[in-house]
C-alpha cells in the first residue's frame, strides 16, 4: 500500500498492486484494475518511486512480520539444527 494525496488534500492509501495506469493531465490520474480512477497531487515519478519502494520492502528478506530478522535475532534458516 502507498500513501498519496487526493486533490482536495485528503490522504488516501492505494493498493499498489491494483494500479493499471498513471497519466498526467492537469492532475495525475491513477486508473486501477477495478476501473476506478483517482486524481492525486503527486506526479508520476513520485508515484512510481513509492511503488518501487513498497515492492522492495515487501519482497526483501525478513519483510514478513514476526520473522526473527525483524525482531533483531539471527535468521533461523542459518542456524544449525539441534
Amino acid at each position: 500500500m502507498i500513501k498519496l494525496t487526493q486533490i482536495n488534500g485528503d490522504e488516501i492509501t492505494v493498493n499498489a498492486d491494483l494500479i493499471e495506469t498513471i497519466e498526467k493531465a492537469h492532475d495525475t490520474i491513477i486508473t486501477l484494475t477495478t476501473s476506478r480512477r483517482i486524481r492525486v497531487r503527486e506526479d508520476i515519478e513520485e508515484i512510481v518511486k513509492r511503488v518501487v519502494d513498497y515492492k522492495r520492502r515487501i519482497n526483501s528478506p525478513g519483510a514478513s512480520s514476526g520473522s526473527s530478522e525483524t525482531r533483531g535475532l539471527p535468521n533461523q534458516a542459518h542456524q544449525k539444527d539441534e
